[in-house]
């Protein structure tokens, strides 16, 4: 039996996972509550294993040392959680409890896990890492917490841009603090016929 390996990521309406200049909207599009936190803090309530890309990892590794009293209990439970980095560029050691640097082939490093853990797996952000394993189907669950704003002028990083075509089984929905929504999907890769383009 293989490990469920979760994508969870935070979105805008329109689909994008940060902005840029000049817009401000604050620390999770300026939208956390008291719920939306309180459920995060849950989420990380268990045994489970991180996987990051090194993107994703470099970001958290230079944004949590300077967010002391302003960071989310949640944040500090993924910290403790055992961490496999996927870089072909980072070298180790780093700056986490317990991180582990691995070069090569994420899909199949990915795949190696699932197959060897004995406990979940779960990847917040780093969306290239995930598009792949994505298209190899790896990817159990996408938990999509949806943010109630559109930045079609100042967002950036499409979430599924690249990522190939997919059906979605919702298996989960929840609302919190009355505006932010999680859905939670199990995806399977669509593949279509070679032949002429037929577009609906």
């Amino acid at each position: 039996m293989t490990a469920t390996y979760t994508f969870d990521v935070f979105t805008s309406l329109d689909g994008l996972a940060s902005y840029g200049p000049p817009a401000d909207w604050g620390g999770y599009w300026g939208k956390q509550g008291p719920e939306f936190l309180a459920h995060r803090l849950a989420v990380y309530d268990g045994d489970q294993r991180m996987v990051f890309g090194a993107t994703t990892f470099g970001m958290f590794l230079q944004m949590l040392p300077l967010m002391t009293e302003e960071r989310d209990a949640w944040m500090d439970q993924m910290i403790d959680c055992p961490t496999t980095v996927i870089s072909s560029t980072l070298q180790g050691p780093v700056d986490w409890p317990d991180a582990t640097v691995l070069g090569g082939d994420g899909v199949e490093i990915v795949r190696r896990m699932k197959e060897e853990s004995d406990v979940p797996i779960r990847s917040h952000g780093s969306l290239s890492l995930n598009r792949a394993l994505m298209a190899a189907g790896l990817v159990d669950r996408i938990q999509l917490t949806v943010f109630p704003v559109v930045a079609a002028q100042t967002g950036d990083e499409p979430v599924f841009a690249g990522a190939g075509d997919f059906d979605l089984d919702l298996l989960e929905t929840r609302t919190f603090d009355g505006r932010t929504q999680e859905l939670i999907y199990r995806p399977t890769l669509r593949t279509w016929p070679v032949g002429p383009d037929h577009r609906s």
